[in-house]
């Protein structure tokens, strides 16, 4: 039985893949902060699925958390999901430098140090994927969350690029508006989205495995958010920046 991590695993794309990977028979790593909620998540999912589900408590951006990640991951795992992320209600200059900060540890440091700590067990047995969740965000030009996603695409890229002959995949995933608590958690209003723009976590995590599975180094879900990011990439980016006003996750 093949086993996978998975961290902010307890709530939107990260729970959707956690329902995925347990229907597919994978054992499970959960990988949040919430206690309470990562034992009812393990709970329910062993009885639906009937799979193993170890819980694993850890804050990601502190050194404890990211050290207990590397070394569960360090034992071996077939696949990562690096899935934890936040995002901010307001521009750079108007979000304390420390939160800055705080979102480059998770976004980019964990990324770094969780799948160079995953993939030796990978390599060592010619097998093996990590899934980075980055942003259609990661194609537009909106403060330190487009940042921190571009990283993670180019990082993803580079690793791939390094691993893929040792039979390991590496892919970055760019969903764009995906119907999770991310944007309440940063008090984003978002009522005057459409609904057409809005993608499910389910969707995302299902075209994420057959991308990876394909081996794509890149994963951009629905035919309107790879428009918007082959335009992106094409386009000078200060156009782009005066159209793109809104976060992407």
């Amino acid at each position: 039985m093949p086993t996978a991590l998975i961290t902010g695993a307890t709530a939107g794309i990260g729970a959707a893949f956690a329902r995925r990977l347990a229907a597919d028979g994978f054992s499970l790593v959960l990988l949040a902060r919430d206690e309470e909620r990562l034992a009812a998540s393990a709970e329910t999912l062993h009885k639906r699925y009937g799979v193993p589900v170890e819980p694993l408590r850890a804050d990601l951006t502190t050194e404890e958390g990211m050290t207990a990640a590397e070394e569960r991951l360090r034992s071996g795992v077939d696949l990562l999901v690096n899935n934890a992320g936040f995002g901010h209600r307001g521009g750079f200059l108007d979000t304390p430098v420390e939160d800055e900060v705080r979102m480059l540890r998770l976004h980019c440091e964990a990324v770094l140090r969780l799948t160079r700590a995953a993939l030796p067990y990978m390599i060592s047995k010619g097998r093996g994927g990590v899934i980075n969740v980055a942003s259609v965000a990661a194609f537009l030009p909106g403060g330190t969350y487009s940042a921190s996603k571009a990283w993670v695409v180019n990082y993803s890229s580079s690793a791939a690029n390094t691993v893929n002959r040792h039979g390991v995949r590496v892919m970055a995933l760019c969903p764009g508006f995906v119907r999770t608590e991310f944007h309440d958690r940063a008090e984003l209003d978002m009522s005057g989205l459409p609904r057409f723009a809005w993608l499910s976590a389910d969707r995302v995590a299902a075209v994420a495995m057959r991308d990876l599975a394909r081996g794509a180094w890149v994963s951009v879900p629905s035919a309107r958010y790879k428009t918007v990011a082959t335009l992106a990439r094409l386009l000078p980016l200060n156009l782009v920046g005066r159209v793109a006003k809104v976060r992407y996750r």
